[in-house]
């Protein structure tokens, strides 16, 4: 199918819109590496998605948004989450909306990464899966199977009610609050857990892949390919589920307010979560830092530390290891 570009449209959420993926929208159009369109630009949508331009099974409905009406309301209401919310809708990270305005209700992954009701009991909903549930409470398979008495195939039915196992409170982060010795506020906890939750849920590419797409966006966009991967392998490993307290997303751990900065560099929105957006905004910070500082280990200290930072205060013991590892890495790549 095609599709025609109008005004505001981005990649990342025509591919939302659609049932793909960024990346397969850049590979059919021949994009460059920052995925940037132009209103009235003819897309070829790759055959992955639905003749409707919804991925089947991917909503439970439309909500229409009345006055006084918050996202976290909506979604309290229809029984999902604000991060699936936003996923499905293409909202901004602060979950905005507008009266009139018709919003996709999340249905199937969505739902599942509802966490357990404050009795330690859960009541199954029409999509869940046990893989997805246990992903949520913060535990395994195996574990809900055994607390449960269910088959080894795991099936579980709508209107079931589930034990959480473990004692596993329904609250319980996936995300800690303290990492390298340093302990962050809620909020930023509490967002990191929202996006871990919302990573779990979807599902993300393998490392093998996020490896691959590290080093044909460094290509394409004009940076060493060894020192994106090494800055990937050594933020997250190739795994994009990864999210640090600090709030760090993604293959890249890119923190929001460096994603806004590369959203200015590659000149579009670009979303974390998304696994191509991801690349890009990381590859776009370490290119940026490459320009604007004195010699390649400081752009690497940039990376971790804060370009200002090192400036002003030289390298900290804790960044010079990193420069140190991701030099190490470059020889691998």
């Amino acid at each position: 199918m095609t599709y025609q570009v109008r005004p505001g449209d981005t990649v990342t959420h025509i591919a939302r819109r659609t049932g793909t993926s960024v990346a397969a929208i850049v590979a059919a159009n021949g994009l460059d590496a920052t995925a940037r369109i132009r209103a009235g630009q003819m897309l070829r949508i790759p055959s992955a998605a639905s003749s409707t331009g919804t991925p089947a099974g991917a909503t439970a409905g439309t909500h229409r948004v009345a006055a006084g009406e918050t996202a976290s309301g909506v979604a309290k209401r229809y029984g999902t989450t604000v991060a699936a919310l936003i996923q499905a809708n293409g909202l901004d990270r602060r979950g905005l909306i507008y009266i009139g305005q018709t919003l996709q209700i999340p249905g199937g992954a969505a739902s599942a990464a509802t966490p357990a009701t404050s009795s330690g009991s859960y009541r199954v909903r029409a999509g869940d899966t046990v893989t997805a549930l246990a992903r949520s409470w913060g535990t395994t398979v195996g574990a809900v199977v055994a607390a449960n008495g269910l088959g080894a195939d795991g099936r579980i039915y709508a209107g079931q009610t589930l034990k959480v196992p473990g004692g596993a409170a329904p609250s319980a982060r996936l995300v800690g609050s303290t990492f390298a010795g340093r302990t962050y506020p809620d909020a930023t906890v509490n967002a990191a857990n929202a996006n871990k939750a919302a990573l779990l849920a979807r599902g993300v590419p393998s490392r093998a892949t996020m490896q691959a797409t590290v080093a044909q966006v460094a290509r394409a966009m004009g940076v060493d390919p060894a020192l994106a991967q090494a800055h990937a392998f050594q933020e997250s490993g190739f795994n994009h589920t990864a999210v640090s307290p600090a709030n760090a997303v993604g293959t890249m751990q890119v923190i929001p307010s460096a994603g806004a900065w590369a959203s200015q560099l590659v000149g579009r929105p670009l979303d974390l979560l998304d696994p191509y957006d991801n690349v890009v905004a990381g590859v776009a910070i370490i290119r940026q830092l490459g320009r604007i500082s004195p010699d390649t280990d400081a752009a690497i200290a940039g990376y971790y530390q804060g370009a200002a930072s090192v400036k002003r205060n030289g390298m900290y013991p804790d960044t010079q290891r990193y420069v140190a590892a991701v030099r190490a890495h470059m020889a691998r790549f």
